[in-house]
């Protein structure tokens, strides 16, 4: 009997050294998020000096249009309500498997129908009925708008990235041609200097404010953070959302496990319309209570671009459609009191999607290498 094979020892692990040990840490999205901000702050300072501003005085002017007055923390909290809604519906969409690039198109639906049905109502008209009526309309001409694109994807195959996208255009002309036709909306001229606009909402019809007379904060707010919660709840809690997360993941297989997944897809669309929609429906019924040409001022984009940096969180909804809507606040102050081009923080806007796009795609692949 040979004698026993002594036991080779297995090389001891080599120590992880410092990089191997932060790098885990830097592609969690937290870190990810701060890393973009950073770098999106650094060339916004750059364009600061660029425009012949001191830094400083390019900081201060940026923080008083955020939260330097009651009015700049109301109106930041209106853009962000418009922003988060649009985000929200995007997220239902996105379940679905669905991408929602029509917010835009859908806002101005909303707030087209908004202004149709708040102008003909009575100037005496109680708010317990105008306000639902005005809402309610653009919420229906959204998830309308929306739910076409969906049956064309469910019944013909048609990708709703392209119908959505496209129709975008169609509904910001139909926006400009009922504000420039007197047998549409447009109120009736009584001088040269007479913008292209409807007829000013009744009294009744209008947004409350929920801060006091200083701030413009309406409760489009309140809506719109009981939207995110909601949705939230149905989608994490709900036999809806797990449906809609399986026919996300896989159409064909849901279909055989007996999903109706035609009406899933047009449902998921139709709501992310629906929420555009009463988004666009709030932008004419806060001031100045008219619905004007290029009266969106670009939130159906701005909001997907929020729905795409939250990933399907609806807390990261209200995380980014907030600081978006400070920074577009702060924006205009910056023109206004620094000297600054507002446009420079639509570019480091821009610039933080795509650092926070490049991060993902980044940790995605070494995901996957390793």
């Amino acid at each position: 009997m040979s004698p026993p094979t002594p036991a080779v020892n297995a090389p001891a692990p080599a120590p992880r050294t410092a990089v191997a040990r932060i790098a885990p840490a830097l592609r969690h999205p937290v870190a990810v998020g701060v890393l973009a901000v950073v770098l999106a702050g650094a060339v916004g300072l750059g364009l600061v000096v660029g425009a012949g501003t001191a830094p400083a005085v390019a900081w201060d002017a940026l923080v008083e249009g955020m939260f330097g007055s009651p009015y700049a923390v109301g109106s930041s909290l209106n853009s962000a309500a418009v922003l988060a809604l649009i985000a929200t519906g995007f997220t239902v969409a996105h379940r679905a498997g669905l991408v929602n690039v029509g917010g835009e198109g859908q806002l101005c639906a909303g707030g087209l129908a908004a202004a149709a049905v708040g102008t003909a109502l009575p100037s005496g008209v109680p708010a317990a009925l105008g306000v639902p009526s005005v809402l309610v309309a653009g919420a229906v001409a959204g998830g309308a708008w929306a739910g076409t694109a969906g049956l064309l994807r469910a019944r013909r195959g048609t990708s709703e990235v392209i119908t959505t996208l496209l129709l975008n255009f169609v509904g910001v002309g139909l926006v400009s041609v009922a504000v420039h036709e007197e047998a549409l909306l447009r109120q009736p001229v009584t001088s040269s200097e007479t913008l292209p606009q409807s007829a000013p909402l009744p009294e009744g019809t209008r947004l409350p404010l929920i801060g006091g007379i200083e701030s413009p904060a309406t409760a489009i707010v309140v809506i719109a953070a009981v939207a995110a919660l909601v949705t939230g709840l149905v989608l994490r809690h709900t036999a809806i959302g797990l449906r809609l997360r399986s026919v996300g993941h896989s159409p064909a297989a849901s279909a055989r496990l007996g999903l109706p997944v035609t009406h899933l897809e047009t449902g998921g669309l139709a709501v992310a319309g629906a929420a555009a929609g009463l988004a666009g429906a709030s932008l004419v019924t806060i001031a100045p209570y008219v619905l004007a040409e290029h009266f969106s001022s670009g939130y159906g984009f701005s909001g997907l671009v929020v729905g795409l940096l939250a990933r399907g969180s609806l807390t990261a909804v209200a995380a980014v459609s907030l600081l978006f809507g400070l920074l577009t606040n702060g924006g205009i102050n910056l023109q206004l009191a620094a000297g600054v081009p507002a446009s420079s923080v639509q570019i480091v806007q821009s610039l933080l999607v795509l650092f926070v796009a490049a991060a993902m795609f980044g940790t995605t692949r070494n995901g996957r290498a390793s």
